[in-house]
């Protein structure tokens, strides 16, 4: 199941976005109680307790109604407009925390930020192409799925696309070979990070060497029974030998 988390970074009209002059309104309640029985009396009042963080200032602790605040979700922005102190104040998602059965939002945690103030936020990395080694049997291996960039909270992008199309067998394409077109928008992390790279393909021979050895082991092991087998077949026989000379002896005394 995709969590509205995700539906909520995967939004369809970043542009539209970019250019709004006004945005989602959300209505949101102070709380004085907190932990885990004050929790649950605010879930069953049908609301998410949440929390508001923002740089240099205490966190405040609020709730918001769980149907506006799917609605709010869907609504494919990534800024909320919320009310604090009679002042309007724009704040963003920066965690959630899912129910384990019904992964229904049980927490959430926002962030305060300012459209002219830049901000680090960690985006979907997106593979885009065929590298060349796969055409010749290689395998393409993804090691970075999220990277952390620097930008206005007006121009976060909905993925950070990579092209892999020139990756040879044995090649990668690491942080510092990543290009965006937006001059807003800075790389943040470690450039010398792997994002992804081709691979060699598994090498037959050695299938076929480990194939051989269990054939071998399992003949050996045959063998093994089978030797086993004979000799106790050769002392049931002496046995049977002997006792039939001892049956002989008796008669004939």
């Amino acid at each position: 199941m995709v969590s509205l988390l995700a539906h909520f970074l995967n939004f369809s009209k970043l542009g539209e976005t970019m250019m709004a002059t006004s945005y989602y309104k959300l209505e949101i309640e102070n709380r004085n109680s907190v932990g885990k029985k004050a929790s649950k009396v605010i879930r069953r009042a049908g609301k998410i307790p949440s929390t508001l963080y923002y740089k240099g200032e205490e966190p405040v602790s609020i709730s918001i109604d769980k149907q506006l605040l799917y609605k709010a979700i869907k609504s494919d922005q990534r800024i909320y407009e919320v009310e604090i102190d009679s002042e309007s104040q724009y704040v963003m998602i920066k965690e959630a925390q899912y129910h384990p059965i019904t992964e229904e939002i049980i927490h959430l945690d926002f962030m305060r930020v300012r459209r002219s103030e830049k901000m680090t936020i960690s985006v979907p990395v997106a593979l885009v192409g065929k590298p060349i080694g796969v055409t010749e049997g290689g395998i393409l291996s993804q090691s970075m799925t999220q990277i952390e960039i620097s930008c206005f909270p007006t121009n976060v992008p909905d993925s950070i696309e990579v092209n892999v199309d020139h990756l040879e067998i044995n090649s990668s394409v690491s942080v510092a070979d990543v290009a965006v077109d937006d001059e807003d928008i800075e790389i943040t992390s470690a450039p010398d990070l792997s994002v992804a790279s081709v691979i060699p393909p598994a090498v037959e021979e050695e299938v076929t060497v480990e194939e051989e050895d269990i054939l071998d082991k399992e003949e050996s092991i045959d063998g093994k029974a089978d030797n086993e087998g004979a000799e106790k077949s050769g002392e049931d026989s002496e046995s049977s030998s002997a006792s039939e000379g001892e049956d002989e002896s008796e008669d004939s005394n």
